[in-house]
């Protein structure tokens, strides 16, 4: 097997301000495996929250690559990140989630089928998705959420946190006006105090939203259990439950669990998730991370097994470089085709970037273990607005924390 490795650019189509952070853009690296003349992708991207600035994450993917050249194939390799013996002990989980989407990809490509068939469902996962308004002005969730309801949809979620919660309330009232049938969906990024959020919930209650994400700041989970006791309105965890044994401590007292693929660890993680939580009351949300249809695609092939679903990721950006999963009309829905089902946009006439980086396995004769080395391949075209991290090589050196604070602070969406 073949790994190669690609650094682009995703900037969003305006920036998105949460309680914590603003974000413009952000970086993601794409993994694409090869084998026999199939490949597979996968996508993972940035994140100040989880320490994963572009270098870090393009090392670790490297790592993880190096580690399929022991494999026969991607089925066998599959096998190995199923049963958690791939890739090595502390890899992030957003390295392994993008290291099994592209071998999901290969083997479904391999086999003809599409992922969410391989997964046991025969069909095709279609879900109604939540969109995202940022922090902005009451004005301006007045005009998206109407914006967004003329174009489908039926869920919307409103970011919330800001210092004076009367501006949150007016931002909420706002949209409730614009988007009289939608469903609304709260979410502080765990700016409030369990007081204050006592306070609040029952006001956003009445004016009709339906759950509340991650109120209080994560690190004390018990006092988000204990606020779930008596909310008026259904408590998701969402930075609270991060791992298995995060979610096994809040199964049963909190409504919901937000599960985000580069958070668990990808596919099989998130499985895992849903059997711990079955029957005890709380329910399943899938969510993501800002990032490109690819990166999002692995969670739309389970989205038929959530309560809610918030995977807008993709509708974000200013330029989404994949296609093949919707959710312009307030739909996602999973690829037909075989793999993940999702396909690359066609490059623009004259326009081209840097080769990606390549390691081609090949046997040792000292060790028998397979040797990846860098190899450079023919210069594939990119979109102007998918910028190559290697086209900002010539420009003066900036310290890494530095360039990765430089235009806005990325963080958990």
């Amino acid at each position: 097997m073949n790994v190669s490795l690609r650094v682009v650019r995703l900037r969003l189509a305006e920036p998105l301000r949460i309680s914590r952070s603003v974000m413009t853009e952000r970086n993601a690296i794409w993994i694409t495996v090869e084998h026999r003349g199939l490949r597979g992708h996968g996508e993972a991207v940035t994140s100040v929250y989880y320490g994963l600035d572009t270098d870090t994450l393009r090392g670790l993917l490297a790592g993880a690559g190096a580690e399929l050249g022991r494999f026969a194939g991607p089925e066998s390799a599959l096998d190995a990140l199923r049963d958690g013996e791939l890739p090595a002990p502390g890899t992030p989980p957003a390295v392994t989630a993008a290291v099994e989407s592209a071998l999901l990809d290969l083997v479904g490509k391999r086999a003809g089928r599409p992922v969410h068939q391989l997964l046991g469902t025969a069909v095709r996962p279609v879900a109604a998705t939540a969109r995202t308004i940022g922090i902005v002005s009451a004005e301006r969730a007045r005009t998206q959420a109407r914006c967004l309801a003329g174009s489908g949809f039926g869920v919307i979620k409103i970011k919330a946190g800001t210092a004076d919660p009367t501006d949150d309330l007016a931002r909420v009232r706002a949209v409730r006006e614009a988007a009289p049938s939608a469903a609304l969906l709260l979410d502080p990024n765990g700016a409030w105090t369990p007081g204050l959020a006592a306070q609040l919930l029952p006001r956003f209650a009445a004016l009709g939203v339906e759950a509340v994400e991650q109120p209080t700041a994560p690190g004390d989970p018990e006092a988000l259990a204990r606020l779930a006791e008596r909310s008026p309105l259904p408590v998701i965890a969402d930075e609270d439950a991060v791992c298995l044994a995060d979610v096994e401590r809040l199964a049963g007292r909190v409504q919901g669990v937000n599960v985000k693929l580069a958070k668990c660890g990808g596919v099989h993680a998130a499985l895992r998730i849903e059997e711990l939580i079955a029957g005890s009351g709380t329910r399943l949300m899938l969510g993501c991370l800002t990032a490109g249809t690819l990166g999002i695609a692995p969670a739309v092939h389970l989205a038929d097994r959530a309560r809610w679903v918030d995977l807008d990721g993709h509708l974000l950006l200013a330029h989404d470089p994949w296609t093949g999963i919707g959710g312009a009309d307030g739909t996602v829905r999973a690829g037909t085709g075989a793999g993940l089902g999702v396909r690359p946009v066609p490059p623009r006439a004259g326009t081209a970037g840097p080769a990606p980086d390549r390691w081609s396995a090949a046997r040792t004769p000292q060790t028998g273990q397979a040797a990846f080395t860098p190899e450079r391949a023919a210069q594939p075209a990119v979109q102007p607005a998918v910028q190559l991290e290697a086209e900002r090589a010539a420009q003066p050196a900036v310290q890494p924390a530095v360039q990765k604070e430089r235009h806005h602070r990325e963080d958990v969406e």
